[in-house]
């Protein structure tokens, strides 16, 4: 849910909430409330618009016991000179927070309250006064406050007077002062609940994944991408997090890469001045034997002097190696493609090699399966120095008196398929998924005879997947390895 619909389903809720929940109040409270009121004082039709009317619902309470009296007025007017009969009238009225009072001729007979005020007294409508249309009865202000209800009469001896009932609106019934309290009370806990609702739904929402991203900064500023963020939905914020979550996890695998990249610089360097120290000592030994005189016949200059070219074609080739791992990373490598004829291409790749393998008693061994005019588009330096390092991978690890390499290049469909077998060591199961990786090494403990840079078969995958092939391979531990790699062949498109 988005920020903004958040935003307003908030404020509609601020404003509907409280709204629905006190009106759903005051109709629970106020039905009690009449229920209550009808039960206590005997009210029929005691409806709301009355207990919303103070003066009217004063009115109501006090109707029957004003019906009594004029009824009481009627058959026995003597009632209003006794005094316990006053006196059980009044008692009623205190019930319904009211009182009696009587009047005859100017003065009063019967006050069923002490302490009345002189003003209330003052107030009190005359005999002639009296309008019968007022059945509700005359409110009266000021300091008063009270509602009065006024039935004349003739008493026995023919003089005038009236009875009034006097409602003190101050005094109000404490049914009524209780549904207000509890109308007050509930709203009050309906506003502390609506709002806290909201504000924990808020606080979660927006607060507490802005605390998360708060945490989480810190923890970066301090070098810390060991850690998860939290997800935070879907809204603004939730992107927001989800962001930053992608932002760390890509600066983790950045420095992750970054400490691999050291390790493997410091990995080459080492195996490079490993590599490079072994051919430099044997030359120097060489040298140094042709200075002290120790070659002494033509024989053995020679075979000195081979041995000093050797070990610098070595140290080329190392240099070579490390020339071409730097442009890899760069993605720098000088491709020049070209149309190539397979057989000729690969009887020439095996014919340089031939003579290098031959000093070094290996037996190599060529087999082509392609018709003449098939061609390839390939790099015709880049595709030697693919065969170059993987025969140069094999013939380290031979370990075999008679050892050979078997060269094959086969036909298979729309691909040509060069085959490079040996009799070596062998790979592990477990090491030959990882042989194209950089810097890795299935023998890791090196020494002068299988040194190299490790990063060979590297530079074999990188070339041979930048002329759209692949390659892999199969093994046998104490048996040999089959290296493959795939060309596209070349084929002319017929112009339709």
């Amino acid at each position: 849910m988005k920020l903004r619909t958040k935003l307003i389903i908030t404020f509609l809720i601020l404003i509907l909430l409280p709204v629905l929940f006190t009106g759903l109040a005051i109709f629970g409270f106020g039905q009690h409330q009449l229920n209550s009121l009808k039960k206590l004082y005997g009210i029929d039709n005691f409806t709301y618009e009355v207990l919303s009317n103070t003066t009217g619902m004063m009115s109501r309470i006090t109707k029957n016991i004003y019906l009594s009296l004029e009824q009481k007025a009627e058959e026995d007017v003597k009632a209003f000179e006794n005094t316990e009969y006053l006196d059980s009238v009044n008692l009623e009225l205190e019930t319904r927070s009211s009182f009696l009072i009587v009047r005859k001729g100017e003065d009063y007979i019967y006050c069923g309250k002490q302490g009345v005020q002189d003003a209330l007294l003052s107030q009190l409508p005359n005999y002639k006064d009296y309008d019968p249309s007022q059945d509700i009865g005359i409110f009266m202000g000021g300091e008063v406050q009270a509602l009065v209800k006024q039935l004349n009469l003739t008493f026995a001896d023919g003089a005038e007077g009236s009875a009034f009932i006097i409602t003190s609106l101050s005094n109000m019934l404490p049914e009524v002062r209780s549904l207000m309290l509890n109308m007050v009370f509930t709203l009050i806990l309906i506003l502390v609940f609506t709002s806290t609702i909201l504000t924990a739904w808020i606080y979660t929402s927006i607060v507490t994944p802005i605390r998360h991203l708060q945490v989480a900064t810190k923890k970066i500023t301090d070098g810390n991408l060991d850690f998860e963020m939290p997800m935070a939905g879907d809204d603004e914020i939730g992107e927001l997090c989800t962001d930053f979550e992608e932002m760390r996890r890509r600066l983790k695998e950045s420095a992750e890469e970054k400490v691999e990249t050291d390790r493997q610089n410091k990995e080459l360097i080492s195996n490079i001045s490993h590599d490079l120290k072994t051919p430099i000592t044997a030359v120097k030994g060489y040298v140094e034997g042709l200075m002290d005189g120790v070659a002494d016949t033509p024989e053995k200059q020679e075979k000195y002097i081979r041995t000093i070219y050797n070990k610098a074609n070595d140290m080329d080739r190392l240099i070579n190696e490390l020339t071409f791992y730097s442009k890899i990373d760069t993605n720098r490598i000088p491709y020049t493609f070209e149309k190539i004829n397979v057989s000729a291409y690969f009887a020439d790749c095996v014919e340089d090699l031939s003579l290098e393998l031959e000093n070094k008693n290996i037996e190599l061994a060529y087999f082509n399966y392609v018709e003449e005019d098939v061609q390839v588009i390939a790099d015709v330096e880049q595709i030697k120095r693919v065969i170059n390092n993987i025969v140069s991978n094999s013939v380290k690890y031979i370990d075999k008196p008679k050892a050979y390499i078997n060269i094959r290049v086969k036909d298979v469909g729309d691909f040509i398929q060069i085959e490079i077998e040996d009799n070596g060591k062998g790979i592990a199961t477990k090491d030959l998924p990882l042989i194209f990786d950089r810097f890795y090494r299935t023998d890791t403990s090196r020494n002068s005879s299988k040194g190299g840079s490790g990063i060979g078969l590297s530079i074999v995958k990188k070339i041979v997947e930048d002329h759209g092939g692949k390659v892999w391979a199969t093994s046998k531990e104490h048996t040999g390895t089959v290296m493959y790699f795939v060309l596209r062949k070349y084929q002319e498109v017929q112009a339709t």
